[in-house]
């Protein structure tokens, strides 16, 4: 997001600045609002200081501001600290988690269930942790709904080579952009618990909600207002991060994860597990608690704050409908609706001439036609091929973050080049 131009969240900065030079807080050109919050972290890092080692969980009062901030959120869901752990970025909690799920050989080695289009980073961790993929399809004529009865057919067929035991949701989607509706996470739900599956909920973009009548709902929220046989049973790990929403600070890598219903040992297991790698960046851990303990009404850096979340909220929300509209009006791509995230996924027709030419290429027809948008414009988007997608069926993936008039530019540039793509290769 910075490196497209999207501006920094000044109270963020603030503190974590203050925290990184303690000597700051006798300045005057700091609010009081961000030294209070530097002092309290700073209480909790050992000497005072970033630069030492934290509990392997993280900080116990950033961790605490994130059970606060889940039980905001959540309508007032208890979050307990002690289930929340801090990490390197979401990405960190996700291949911990995974790590501990996967186990036994041959057919009954794990299989973990990951929508196809997916984020790579399930396909790498996966493929690193020698466990089995099991793909099910997001329904993109249904603006990638997910649907229990292709879940049902993916765990079905899974079973005659693996034991699925895990089911990541992204939501709202990457690369695909869609929020899930209520009645989709209870089914969700329903189905883990019916199946005794593992859930991973994937929340890092729970901020980035554009499309009117869609909203975000946690998995967590929605798994209590179930009902005792759910909530004290399904095993369901969250996971958010500082790198999405509208901070966009994805280098301070901070992210945290909560996980309920693990058993007592397999806990145990796995904060000996995190220990290993000893703990997560403490800046990152400073920035994450920014995000769960932002300005409150009455504080003196509330209203920039506020001021500057929503300006970066309602821009992307612009560029979401402008890029869906501009897309939709080129012959031969389609575009569903930009939900949430920050990412368009647009569907492109690719004529049989470019299908044969990238065959002899030895390249995929998306990467082929994708590496010609680059040579011939300087756009570089991503093919669809990097994160699945149906067979002959051809997308790429593209990020809204630019600032409006560069974007409106670069889509003008995209449809010239498809258009002289379809003319060479009728």
């Amino acid at each position: 997001a910075h490196a497209m131009g999207q501006r920094p969240i000044t109270f963020l900065r603030q503190v974590v600045a203050l925290c990184t030079y303690p000597n700051l807080l006798d300045s005057p050109s700091f609010p009081e609002d961000a030294k209070e919050r530097a002092r309290r972290i700073l209480q909790g890092c050992g000497g005072n200081s970033l630069g030492s080692y934290t509990a392997s969980q993280g900080i116990n009062c950033i961790r605490e501001d994130v059970a606060s901030y889940i039980e905001r959120r959540d309508g007032g869901v208890p979050a307990d600290p002690d289930n929340i752990y801090l990490t390197t970025g979401a990405s960190d909690g996700i291949s911990a988690i995974l790590k501990i799920l996967v186990s036994g050989g041959g057919k009954s080695r794990t299989g973990v269930m990951i929508p196809i289009p997916q984020y790579p980073l399930y396909s790498a961790a996966i493929s690193e942790l020698d466990a089995i993929q099991v793909n099910y399809y997001l329904d993109e004529e249904n603006c990638w709904a997910l649907n229990v009865n292709e879940l049902r057919r993916a765990l079905n067929e899974a079973k005659a080579y693996c034991n699925p035991k895990v089911l990541c949701i992204i939501n709202p989607g990457n690369p695909t952009g869609q929020v899930q509706n209520r009645k989709c996470i209870e089914d969700v739900i329903h189905f883990a618990w019916e199946e005794k599956l593992f859930l991973l909920a994937d929340e890092v973009y729970q901020d980035n909600v554009y499309s009117e009548g869609c909203q975000f709902h946690s998995f967590k929220k929605i798994l209590y207002e179930m009902g005792p046989e759910y909530y004290n049973n399904v095993e369901l790990a969250s996971f958010h991060s500082t790198s999405k929403g509208y901070m966009g600070e994805c280098g301070y890598r901070g992210g945290y994860m909560e996980v309920i219903n693990l058993h007592p040992e397999i806990k145990g297991q796995l904060v000996k597990l995190l220990s290993v790698r000893l703990c997560p960046p403490v800046s990152g851990q400073a920035a994450m608690d920014i995000v769960v303990n932002p300005p409150v009404p009455g504080e003196e850096s509330y209203a920039q704050f506020i001021k500057e979340k929503e300006s970066v909220l309602n821009n992307l929300a612009k560029k979401a409908k402008l890029t869906e509209d501009m897309f939709n009006k080129i012959p031969g791509i389609h575009c569903n609706p930009l939900q949430g995230a920050m990412y368009a996924f647009p569907r492109i027709f690719i004529p049989s001439k470019a299908i044969e030419e990238a065959k002899a290429h030895k390249m995929a027809p998306d990467m082929f036609y994708c590496m010609k948008l680059l040579e011939e414009t300087g756009i570089c988007v991503v093919p669809g091929s990097g994160f699945g997608q149906r067979e002959g069926t051809y997308h790429f993936r593209m990020t809204i973050l630019p600032p409006v008039e560069k974007l409106k530019i670069l889509l003008e540039k995209v449809k010239d080049f498809h258009i002289k793509f379809l003319e060479k290769y009728a």
